[in-house]
């Protein structure tokens, strides 16, 4: 199988994670004014077991070292595919209750809240079960993440809106759950792996067979929180199974599979990364693709232009971008 050689090709994996788990939302910005995003998240949780599968049958199945796919689940321990299929569970109960806190409360409140939770969370959780690096250059670059994911917030909340209804304290209570879920899944799956990628450990699993139990998980846990989602939102009206397949057009559920895909390959190269980097460190940087989201609302969505005092946003949003760049680099120095 494919095994990554070098903390800087790590790191390179750790950036392209960051640009896929902040882009994936793009995919349902494109389908949310045909599609609920309960309907659109079905066709995302398919594409993330479909390209689980894929790269498990292909860079998990060839080469001469670690082990393959096949031989890898057979020999897997159910200790193992328990934790890996637990991740998968917790992971999708937190991005639910994510998605429905943005419904609720906005951006400036969900987002910041529940995303800089789950870095604070991950990052400290994965560092305490598996200690690697410099912990002060680490603990600096999340705090200065978090404060440029404060700058988001503050610059969103000077967005005027016109929906009266949402309720602050009920979002804010949505992203902490959010938040704190977030921060516990990664260790999950981390937990079900071998710590030695190319000589694998008995019953342990490979990063391959790991994210294909995980999407697993997933995928049938959505058969529970989704549902719950769909016939009791607590934002937005309900959806059903029958809308599913009667609204839904061939280009609509590519969107929604294209989502998962491109999630999906995030976290395969995050965790292929926790190896060199430590999945501290894998994490942390993967979870900085807020500031990828809010790159993608301000240079592309330009969902900055109708903030209140232009200069002031102009300000905080390059302060936003060079706190992020510099927790960004002590983060990888953390470990050199």
């Amino acid at each position: 199988m494919f095994i990554i050689g070098s903390y800087t090709l790590a790191v390179i994996f750790c950036i392209i994670t960051m640009i896929c788990w902040g882009s994936w939302a793009n995919t349902q910005k494109l389908a949310s004014q045909k599609w609920p995003f309960q309907l659109f998240y079905w066709d995302y949780v398919i594409g993330i077991l479909l390209f689980s599968l894929l790269m498990a049958f292909t860079m998990g199945s060839t080469g001469d070292e670690g082990r393959g796919f096949v031989s890898d689940i057979s020999q897997a321990n159910g200790e193992s595919l328990l934790s890996a299929f637990m991740g998968g569970v917790i992971f999708n109960f937190a991005n639910i209750l994510l998605v429905i806190a943005i419904n609720i409360a906005g951006l400036a409140v969900a987002f910041p809240v529940g995303i800089g939770l789950a870095l604070v969370i991950g990052v400290l959780v994965n560092y305490i079960a598996t200690p690697s690096g410099n912990p002060y250059l680490l603990f600096l670059g999340v705090i200065l993440v978090v404060i440029a994911i404060i700058i988001d917030a503050l610059i969103y909340r000077r967005i005027p809106s016109n929906d009266k209804n949402k309720s602050i304290m009920k979002g804010l209570l949505f992203s902490i759950l959010a938040g704190i879920s977030m921060g516990f899944f990664y260790r999950f799956v981390a937990a079900s792996m071998s710590l030695d990628f190319t000589n694998p450990a008995q019953g342990k699993l490979t990063p391959y067979t790991a994210v294909v139990i995980f999407s697993a998980g997933v995928l049938l846990s959505n058969f529970l929180w989704n549902s719950i989602s769909m016939y009791y939102p607590f934002s937005g009206k309900k959806a059903t199974y029958r809308e599913y397949f009667s609204i839904g057009t061939p280009r609509l559920h590519l969107v929604g599979i294209l989502g998962g895909l491109i999630w999906c390959l995030g976290m395969l190269f995050n965790i292929l990364a926790g190896e060199k980097a430590s999945y501290a460190v894998s994490y942390g940087l993967g979870q900085g693709a807020t500031m990828v989201s809010a790159a993608w609302g301000v240079f592309v969505w330009k969902e900055f232009r109708e903030a209140k005092g232009k200069k002031t946003v102009n300000i905080l949003t390059a302060s936003m971008f060079v706190l992020f760049m510099a927790g960004l680099g002590l983060i990888i120095l953390a470990k050199i």
